[in-house]
């Protein structure tokens, strides 16, 4: 970092650090605000921008659904076996199922789900959207009177929104048969005491902490990338482009579930 500016004092490199900081995080909320509103305006949802919306939601979920989907299944029936058979060991039988949903299905799947969105869609769309940038093709179509962020960024930051909350939400349906089976097998004996459990676990309070806390991570996913791929870092800042949006990606992700361990256990 020192060698990016060799004649700045260390009051000077402070200021240019923290504006970065600033200007960066600016954008994000920029960037969102003008998303919501775009997504709100029945005007970006014309013939083309549909089938460009569909095209992009299903290049970023349909290859990773069945995927993720396995992965979460084999995660619930291991990490359910792990549980149980610890619990038996110490006499906490009675705590073990709700222990597993309450790690696997409200903390471990929505942050693993981001994370895999992320990796497999969001970050390399960003790059995607960093090479437009730089080939020219959005200031082209801001020539032509086009909006770049109406055509080219909001599809994407729609599509890995609805990746991450699709695959949040079928793997937890998929982690929660997993954990019956794991524990009852092939067997309705157990539904009624599942159920009630079920119903004891994801009381108001929680369901809707686990359903901003899903919303929340899908919107850090899928905009932040896109936020460092739209802007240029400016003169002598690469590490605040893909780096720099990786970074502050991971930092709200930890935020979010920090308050919604807050949320759900305090």
């Amino acid at each position: 970092m020192i060698s990016h500016w060799p004649a700045l004092t260390l009051h000077e490199r402070l200021w240019h650090a923290l504006r970065r900081w600033a200007l960066a995080w600016g954008r994000i909320m920029y960037l969102g605000a003008v998303v919501l509103v775009l997504v709100l305006t029945p005007s970006s949802y014309g013939p083309g921008a549909r089938r460009t919306l569909a095209g992009h939601i299903y290049r970023d979920t349909a290859p990773i659904l069945p995927g993720f989907t396995v992965l979460a299944a084999l995660l619930g029936l291991v990490l359910t076996r792990i549980v149980v058979v610890t619990a038996l060991s110490y006499g906490l039988t009675a705590y073990a199922l709700e222990m597993v949903i309450r790690v696997l299905v409200l903390e471990l799947i929505p942050l693993t789900a981001a994370l895999f969105v992320a990796m497999r869609c969001t970050i390399p769309n960003g790059a995607r959207l960093a090479q437009l940038r730089q080939s020219g093709h959005l200031d082209a179509l801001r020539r032509r009177g086009v909006d770049p962020v109406r055509m080219e960024l909001l599809p994407r930051v729609v599509a890995g929104v609805f990746a991450c909350i699709t695959l949040a939400a079928l793997s937890c349906v998929v982690a929660l048969v997993m954990a019956y089976l794991g524990v009852y097998g092939f067997n309705l004996a157990g539904l009624p005491s599942y159920t009630r459990m079920f119903g004891h676990v994801f009381s108001p309070a929680v369901t809707l902490v686990f359903a901003i806390k899903t919303l929340l991570s899908s919107l850090a996913v899928a905009l932040i990338p896109m936020t460092a791929g739209m802007y240029d870092a400016g003169e002598g800042a690469q590490q605040d482009t893909e780096l720099g949006g990786l970074a502050r990606m991971f930092a709200v992700l930890l935020l979010i579930e920090v308050a919604s361990l807050v949320g759900n256990y305090y």
